[in-house]
């Protein structure tokens, strides 16, 4: 009886470890990670063969608190170029000017030194990008080789918004980012650029939280998509009320010149409607917009990507602390002209959200 008893216990135990030895490679296998609501991640299930006929929420979905800024500064990072685009680099903090709804603000810090940039990779893998991959593939791997050591990227591959895949999680080990390039594939479906972006800047943010990421780093989108939506859970307006929440300088490489240009007579050509998308995810983020003409211009689009993320202006100040939460706060920074009146633009984000008075908090005074 105990030899008999013993014998099952072996078998028991042996059935055991098999399971977790074949859940242990499956996950080792997976390379691919999704996005879950709690901003970690999961091994990426085998995609269903059959077609998904209606939008649905994308993985990262479940109801969120309002991502709010950490510190009680509003952080700019703030480019300034000459007429010709060509950046200025030598400017001091008494060049600047910020206007929070057109009334000064005190500068309270000011860097023009490198700091660590956190970004993450957003590549279409779409159909549409098929002569393209590529050459997007070659244009990554001289974005990561540009890294400095204390830098992190990530990289998102997207086709529909159930495909919505991290390739690869923030990492400073750039033989595993040119390994999840390596990796990409173009795959049918329905293209979810909202979402996508949508899911990324969330992703940044959710990370940089839960690793308690000081707030001098520098955090990015670089997306690489033809720019045209058609399947995105979330609005335009839900995606700009999320970016205006969080510190995501977006840098945008469209595809649009394959896209119908045929519009309507009330209504824009799909070339012309994803054009102007990109440029406000640029342009309201600080960040900046190129439309190749033809893929032999990613590379040096690569480094003049890398360049701009490093040769930038930290500015910080203190916002008014009498403004209801939620409220939108236009921001312009202002630069002074050069030498003989060489004009200087500087651009960065066009506001942000105000988190609103906490109550019995102290009401910062300016002298």
């Amino acid at each position: 009886m105990k030899r008999r008893s013993f014998a099952i216990l072996i078998v028991l135990v042996f059935g055991g470890l098999l399971t977790a030895s074949v859940v242990f490679a499956q996950v080792r296998s997976g390379g691919r990670a999704r996005i879950t609501s709690d901003g970690g991640t999961t091994p990426a299930a085998t995609p269903s063969p059959s077609p998904t006929p209606t939008p649905k929420r994308p993985s990262l979905t479940e109801e969120t608190d309002v991502l709010k800024i950490d510190t009680e500064l509003v952080n700019l990072n703030v480019r300034v170029v000459d007429r010709n685009g060509r950046p200025v680099n030598d400017l001091k903090q008494s060049d600047f000017r910020v206007l929070e709804e057109n009334e000064p603000q005190r500068i309270e810090f000011f860097s023009k030194s490198e700091v660590p940039t956190n970004y993450t990779l957003v590549v279409d893998n779409s159909g549409s990008l098929r002569q393209q991959l590529d050459k997007v593939i070659e244009a990554g791997k001289i974005l990561i080789n540009t890294n400095k050591p204390a830098d992190e990227t990530s990289i998102i591959r997207f086709v529909g918004n159930d495909k919505i895949t991290i390739e690869e999680d923030f990492t400073s080990k750039k033989e595993d980012l040119n390994e999840a390039l390596d990796n990409m594939f173009i795959e049918g479906g329905q293209t979810a650029v909202r979402d996508a972006v949508y899911l990324a800047a969330q992703r940044i943010t959710d990370y940089e939280k839960s690793n308690k990421i000081e707030d001098r780093v520098r955090r990015a989108l670089v997306l690489v998509t033809d720019g045209e939506d058609r399947n995105s859970f979330y609005s335009e307006a839900q995606l700009f009320d999320l970016l205006r929440e969080s510190d995501v300088q977006i840098y945008v490489i469209g595809f649009v010149d394959d896209l119908d240009n045929d519009a309507g007579f009330i209504r824009k050509s799909p070339k012309s409607k994803s054009k102007a998308f990109l440029e406000k995810l640029a342009a309201d983020t600080g960040g900046r917009a190129y439309f190749p003409a033809s893929t032999g211009e990613l590379p040096e689009i690569a480094r003049s990507i890398s360049s701009e993320l490093r040769t930038q202006y930290s500015i910080g100040y203190l916002p008014p602390n009498d403004v209801p939460a939620g409220t939108f706060r236009n921001i312009k920074v202002m630069v002074s002209d050069g030498p003989a009146g060489a004009k200087r633009i500087a651009i960065t984000k066009a506001g942000r959200t105000a988190e609103g008075p906490t109550p019995g908090a102290p009401t910062v005074k300016k002298n």
